[in-house]
């Protein structure tokens, strides 16, 4: 799918101006401020009051928030109720909880209980599984491994990786964390001040950026030049 045209105003001012491509899964990749937030709330039609957006597509499905795309947010506890049993927290019927938990690698019985009960990776698989319920065709992650030991992060990933083959959706990965992008994604869009800067196949971007501004980010993601091979 293509958005051909991303454009988020407030006033008279251009605060991002973008076109990309998400063939299977794709990075959107810079640091805070670059415009990369406000890319995820003009797709989920969250934008602040007083922005303006244009939003133009080619998609093969009817893009729509909550239907065909769904979200997995960096911190699960903004989406989970710490009052309500996690089973209550879903809109599909018990028998199909049940398979989404199956899905993640949850046992049932986590069902019976309440969100601070659960660890950060099982939080966020919780999550994930709710982001399954409506059968997404995109799927929109904002950082959802940041707050993971690497250990879980690795977890997580390999996860998401599966769900998307297993199901055939497309990922949109909202990270300034190119080491998790680049476990999870094909491709990266490095965008700063609202722009892209660079975009491509993610190996080639990272064995040879041309970005000043790309070659920074990469340099202060990895501490050696390995992760290039």
């Amino acid at each position: 799918m293509n958005i051909t045209k991303l454009n988020i105003t407030l006033k008279d001012k251009t605060l991002v101006d973008i076109n990309f491509t998400i063939d299977k899964s794709l990075a959107l990749v810079g640091q805070s401020g670059s415009g990369k937030s406000l890319t995820l709330k003009a797709l989920l039609g969250m934008l602040p009051e007083g922005m303006a957006c244009e939003l133009e597509s080619d998609s093969e499905f009817e893009f729509k928030a909550g239907k065909t795309i769904s979200f997995v947010p960096q911190n699960p506890f903004t989406a989970l109720s710490p009052l309500t049993k996690i089973k209550k927290q879903f809109f599909v019927e018990d028998a199909k909880v049940c398979e989404l938990f199956a899905q993640v690698g949850l046992d049932e019985k986590l069902l019976e209980r309440y969100a601070p009960e659960l660890s950060g990776g099982q939080l966020q698989r919780v999550v994930i599984a709710m982001a399954l319920e409506s059968n997404p065709k995109l799927m929109l992650l904002d950082e959802p491994t940041t707050a993971l030991d690497p250990q879980t992060r690795v977890m997580i990933l390999e996860l998401l990786k599966d769900l998307r083959d297993r199901f055939d959706f497309k990922i949109l990965f909202v990270t300034h964390d190119i080491n998790s992008a680049k476990s999870l994604c094909e491709d990266i869009c490095v965008i700063k001040d609202g722009k892209v800067v660079e975009n491509g196949k993610m190996s080639t971007v990272l064995a040879n950026p041309h970005a000043k501004y790309t070659k920074i980010l990469i340099e202060a993601n990895f501490a050696n030049r390995d992760f290039r091979k």
